[in-house]
């Protein structure tokens, strides 16, 4: 289809908005937002992850609004998020005190604690289940209730006492390189663009913000060959982790004095990867180092991923696009990515005309005379 000049330009958008309210109307049902949060747990912690802003309301009623659109979802939720004053920093949260739902290792079969499998897709068939078709919400409250009074009779799980690190325990066993501790206050990348080379700060946050897709594709790339590094999952936890903020009228720094907000849901991934140590005379020996990757809610294949590109940019190698910070950072945006997309529908009916101009000069051909459309084109461009 070719490009139609239209005038009034004011009216045409009213009339295309009114379009997509009957594209998402016309099945003549309405999706409760409730139903999308309950039911779309996965896409709706996607979305919460990707636009750096934790409710799940918001991202069901952003899924609603944007059909379902993942990009389109961030995009709301980082417009309203930019809206929302900041009234407190909370405290350094721990994952090391998360109430954990699901906790597996790659690494180690017998760990403190046991593997708890939780819920995932991992060990399911693949196979569509055309029950749900015909499902209802009162089989679906049945099937709750015979769940729960099952966990009655289950013993409690492990204390999170009993849930050391693997990344501790190869601490404390002389196999991991070891870091200094790094307090410096982190850099927020939401309110000042990133600088590179970035700092960690800036890598983590941008990975824990990256598109899904994007992140997980350059990782997987990181793995074929980009890198030649092939991880192995320490430990992964999917849990609640608790959030406090200090005492807005008292002494910042005092833990006593700190107020608990509430949990988020987290993901956490540390990726094992071997590496060179470097020791006195030149000697070198073999040793671990991590990937780290967090993110919201359960999604564990972002934050496998995440830890996966975190290492990657720490070894810094400029040549390999994997290693470098601007190729990675800058092209696994969702709002940045989409929307440059998305401006090449609007109109470039002038730049357009130059570049006809210059395949006709090299061809040696003589330029036709102009025709009503690329009149009315470079005038409206001109306008827009």
């Amino acid at each position: 289809m070719g490009y139609v000049a239209v005038k009034g330009g004011t009216l045409a958008i009213e009339e295309s908005l009114k379009r997509i309210k009957y594209e998402r109307l016309k099945g003549g049902t309405v999706l409760d937002v409730r139903r999308i949060e309950g039911g779309m747990r996965a896409l709706v912690d996607q979305v919460m992850s990707e636009s750096s802003l934790y409710s799940e309301t918001l991202a069901a009623l952003a899924l609603k609004q944007a059909e379902g659109s993942p990009e389109e979802a961030v995009f709301l939720l980082r417009a309203y998020r930019s809206t929302l004053p900041r009234k407190h920093y909370s405290r350094v949260a721990k994952t090391s005190e998360m109430r954990v739902e699901r906790r597996i290792s790659a690494s180690f079969k017998d760990i403190p604690g046991g593997q708890i499998l939780g819920a995932t897709v991992d060990y399911s068939h693949r196979l569509l289940d055309f029950d749900l078709m015909d499902e209802t919400d009162e089989e679906a409250a049945e099937w709750v209730r015979g769940f729960q009074e099952e966990l009655k009779d289950q013993p409690p799980a492990a204390g999170e006492a009993e849930l050391m690190k693997v990344v501790d325990y190869l601490i404390r066993q002389g196999l991991m390189v070891r870091r200094e501790d790094d307090d410096t206050e982190p850099d927020d990348v939401t309110r000042r663009s990133v600088t590179f080379p970035a700092s960690r700060s800036q890598k983590l946050q941008i990975l824990t913000r990256g598109q899904t897709g994007a992140v997980t594709s350059l990782a997987y790339a990181v793995i074929r060959g980009y890198g030649v590094s092939h991880p192995t999952v320490g430990e992964l936890r999917v849990g609640h982790m608790p959030v406090s903020i200090d005492d807005p009228l008292g002494m910042e720094g005092d833990e006593d004095d700190s107020y608990y907000i509430g949990e988020i849901k987290v993901t956490e991934a540390e990726m094992l990867m071997s590496a060179s140590a470097s020791k006195e005379q030149g000697r070198k020996e073999l040793a671990f180092e991590i990937g780290y990757g967090l993110c919201y809610g359960q999604n564990e294949t972002k934050a496998i991923a995440m830890g996966i590109l975190d290492h990657s940019l720490e070894q810094g190698d400029g040549s390999l696009p994997t290693q470098n910070h601007e190729f990675v950072l800058f092209h696994i945006d969702s709002v940045e990515s989409t929307g440059f997309m998305s401006h090449l529908k609007l109109p470039h009916y002038v730049t357009f005309q130059s570049k006809m101009n210059d395949v006709r000069k090299t061809k040696g051909t003589v330029k036709p005379e102009e025709t009503a459309a690329e009149k009315t084109g470079e005038v409206q461009e001109a306008c827009t």
